[in-house]
């Protein structure tokens, strides 16, 4: 009997009750795993204590294995599904494997011949998308810029003046407004910058304004906040 690999869907707030964000597929899918890999013990039980489990089990009562930036033994993680066991990947936040190194479970998995069943769910980066405004036919995700981003910034301006595409990028929180800043001194006046902050929380909010409209603005409070930013260069041929 093969064994399974589940990418579930996590919450970007915590505080909400999972129904709101989760579909019904979810719970039926945990309720049977044998286990699941987490970023690290403490969430990953917090997230399963969100469920109920079939033969009598409580969310104490499954193995949880670590894959992170210190804990990566794909082929080790892998050996209980080798064996026929259906075991769940899932982020902090989010969807798994994207802006994350998930991927790589993934791709030994398919070559072990484990299924793999992937699971819709709130992504920041796709409500960031979906919510900006922007042009969504070409984009990019970009991750974290580099610390001193002026360059590339510079030309990931070029890139999208030229192809018409859509760039996203994320920061740790307390970083949000120095790169904000950056941002605004960097990119040219009529390219078209948005930021969405606090996605899926009360405190939601999302902007988008071309440059020369944000540096006469108050900016929004991002400090601290789970934040995306995102621009699209309008070309010359767009404003002819």
């Amino acid at each position: 009997m093969k064994g399974e690999l589940l990418l579930l869907p996590n919450l970007l707030n915590k505080e909400a009750p999972h129904e709101l964000f989760l579909p019904n597929s979810v719970d039926r899918a945990i309720a049977k795993i044998d286990g699941l890999i987490a970023e690290n013990e403490r969430d990953g039980r917090r997230y399963l204590q969100r469920f109920t489990f079939d033969r009598e089990r409580t969310f104490r009562d499954l193995p949880i294995s670590l894959f992170n930036k210190h804990h990566r033994e794909v082929e080790e993680l892998l050996a209980p599904l080798v064996q026929g066991e259906k075991w769940g990947l899932v982020s902090d936040a989010g969807l798994p494997i994207l802006a994350d190194p998930g991927y790589q479970l993934v791709s030994r998995a398919r070559e072990l011949g484990i299924i793999v069943k992937a699971f819709v769910g709130p992504s920041s980066l796709v409500l960031a998308l979906m919510l900006s405004g922007l042009p969504s036919q070409h984009f990019c995700f970009h991750g974290y810029l580099p610390r001193r981003p002026e360059q590339s910034l510079q030309e990931l301006e070029m890139r999208s003046r030229k192809e018409g595409s859509t760039h996203l990028f994320i920061e740790a929180p307390f970083r949000n407004d120095r790169l904000l800043s950056t941002l605004l001194h960097t990119l040219s006046d009529e390219t078209l910058l948005c930021v969405a902050w606090d996605l899926t929380f009360p405190t939601q909010g999302v902007e988008t304004h071309p440059v020369h409209r944000w540096r006469k603005r108050s900016l929004p409070s991002i400090d601290k906040k789970p934040a995306v930013f995102l621009f699209h260069t309008i070309s010359e041929a767009t404003k002819s």
